[in-house]
């Protein structure tokens, strides 16, 4: 019998799995609880609680909205932690003729990869899509 009865994999499928859970069905009141003296990204001189009732609420519910439509992306996250990499905050984008986002690509690096090297990765994969489009 091995020392545990599980693997490195069940770890990470179950990992994900609950990471989904928290976010699948947020807490309506939590998300308000969370707003609270928090600042406004674009305003950081304004908190979300500085709004008023309608404009708070209004933002609430688009808060919530976006959780719960975002992309599930719990097992892309448990693994690249588990493996060490780090994403950046950039991304490859691939518009149609009318400029809407057909393909985003999200790029994870070792965190002691250079810039120039994943500059150069990103590059690469850019001229590629572009030579096969």
């Amino acid at each position: 019998m091995p020392d545990q009865p599980y693997t490195a994999e069940d770890l990470r499928v179950e990992a994900a799995r609950q990471m989904k859970t928290a976010v699948e069905a947020p807490d309506f009141v939590g998300i308000s609880e969370q707003m609270q003296w928090t600042p406004i990204p674009s305003r950081p001189d304004d908190h979300w609680d500085d709004l008023d009732e309608t404009q708070f609420d209004t933002a609430q519910r688009a808060i919530d909205g976006l959780i719960i439509g975002a992309a599930d992306l719990s097992k892309w996250a448990v693994n690249l932690g588990a493996d060490g990499l780090q994403p950046i905050s950039g991304n490859l984008n691939i518009r149609d003729q009318a400029g809407a986002d057909r393909v985003r690509l999200h790029f994870a690096f070792a965190p002691d990869m250079d810039q120039a090297t994943r500059k150069a990765v990103i590059d690469q994969v850019a001229d590629v899509i572009r030579h096969y489009s």
